[in-house]
């Protein structure tokens, strides 16, 4: 392994890099020096072994903190694979089914016409429940019985299953509530006591406070839109679209709880997990040890597994094109029309999550493959803007493989013709 330790623009980069990623390296470099990274941290592993382990830059710009081997900070949406992992187990241990309604576990979750959203449905975002109508108070992601309340009245936007639209909220409050009424623990305590703890993840979804000293605050907060999208057009123009009731009516906390003790401390399982790197690669090689679920996950025709539920094409949230299956996302670049930060392009049969701002973390079974990768400066879009990116076409590079071309998408179904 090569010591990567060298002063950088921002800061030391440290940390080992096999001679075979030294142009992953280089790459996580250039971020710095070129791309406007402040604090990052990327972890590459292979059949479990780490070949990339490296970290760098300032963890917080107002007092000059370096990011250290074991910083953490929030990864936003990347939770939400920590989150559907704990529903594949509780699936393999027999306790609930991905064609199980919620209202099974969940009585009061079957009103107002979802009695027959199923737990498939909210894996692959087709539940049809992806925002809230009624307004919610500043502090509401940070109290579980204010959103799973207010949740259980929703109408969902859309006959559940008929189309998919990114839950960037409710997916974890949700799947979070069927974990606490099938083992009698949330979602964050299940996590910590069956995956994070028993294997060593550096991982939370409700943070610990004797952890707090060693957490990136996010520097820049949510970054805004770099173009004109349908989403933003529809957020800023169309009162009650979803696009803008996501925006506007989340409560407060990506503004201003995110970089606080409270927020931290919340069980927020969609969007407040706190990791690095190495946690995020070491909780995907979980997943690909497990191989029954990561056959199920690649959407491997030979495996002769379940399958996992999925969805492919116009994204009713996002209103671009989207893939999720078992929810996780899969590669997508056909948003890339609409500037940096719209497509993540990882392996055909890799599956992964992005976090806002860039994070992403995700396995390649195909070649035994998990990356995790975290910062604190936050940049365009959705999913996967150009930092992350380019440090997944050189790892690709490294394993001597073809950069992974953009994913084709189906076409556009009849609902985006109709908000035209």
């Amino acid at each position: 392994m090569k010591n990567c330790d060298r002063a950088g623009t921002a800061g030391p980069v440290s940390g080992v890099a096999a001679p075979a990623f030294t142009a992953v390296a280089e790459e996580f470099e250039r971020n710095f020096a070129d791309r406007g990274e402040v604090g990052a941290s990327l972890c590459v592993l292979v059949d479990g072994t780490p070949v990339v382990d490296l970290w760098g830059g300032v963890a917080d710009p107002d007092t000059g903190r370096r990011w250290e081997s074991d910083t953490v900070g929030v990864v936003f949406s990347c939770t939400k694979a920590a989150v559907a992992l704990c529903i594949h187990l509780l699936e393999q241990a027999g306790e609930l089914r991905q064609d199980m309604p919620v209202a099974q576990v969940w009585p009061q979750f079957a009103a107002n016409g979802k009695s027959d959203i199923t737990i498939g449905m909210l894996l692959d975002h087709s539940a049809g429940i992806p925002v809230l109508s009624a307004s919610l108070r500043p502090n509401a992601l940070e109290d579980w019985e204010y959103m799973v309340g207010h949740i259980a009245a929703q109408d969902p936007f859309w006959c559940p299953g008929d189309q998919h639209g990114y839950h960037p909220v409710t997916f974890g409050h949700v799947l979070g509530e069927v974990v606490r009424r099938v083992t009698g623990s949330s979602v964050g305590g299940f996590f910590a006591s069956e995956i994070a703890r028993p294997y060593g993840l550096d991982f939370w979804i409700g943070l610990p406070e004797e952890i707090e000293p060693r957490v990136a605050p996010i520097a820049d907060g949510i970054a805004g839109e770099s173009t004109a999208t349908p989403f933003l057009e529809a957020a800023l123009r169309q009162r009650g679209s979803i696009p803008n009731l996501f925006l506007f009516n989340s409560g407060n906390w990506a503004r201003t709880g995110v970089n606080t003790r409270a927020g931290r401390a919340a069980e927020i399982p969609a969007a407040n997990g706190v990791t690095n790197g190495r946690g995020l690669a070491q909780l995907y090689a979980r997943i690909l040890r497990n191989r029954t679920l990561a056959a199920a996950l690649s959407g491997r025709e030979s495996a002769r597994v379940p399958g996992a539920s999925a969805s492919d094409g116009f994204d009713a949230t996002l209103l671009m094109p989207t893939r999720f299956r078992g929810g996780f996302m899969l590669s997508m670049g056909d948003g890339a029309q609409f500037g940096d930060g719209h497509s993540m392009r990882i392996g055909h049969h890799a599956f992964g999550h992005c976090g806002s701002g860039g994070s992403i973390g995700f396995a390649d079974p195909e070649f035994g493959l998990t990356v995790g990768y975290t910062m604190n400066k936050l940049g365009p879009g959705p999913l996967l803007n150009q930092r992350g990116q380019v440090l997944v076409d050189a790892i690709y590079r490294s394993l001597g493989q073809v950069v992974p071309p953009r994913a084709r998408v189906r076409s556009r179904p009849q609902f985006e013709q109709e908000q035209q």
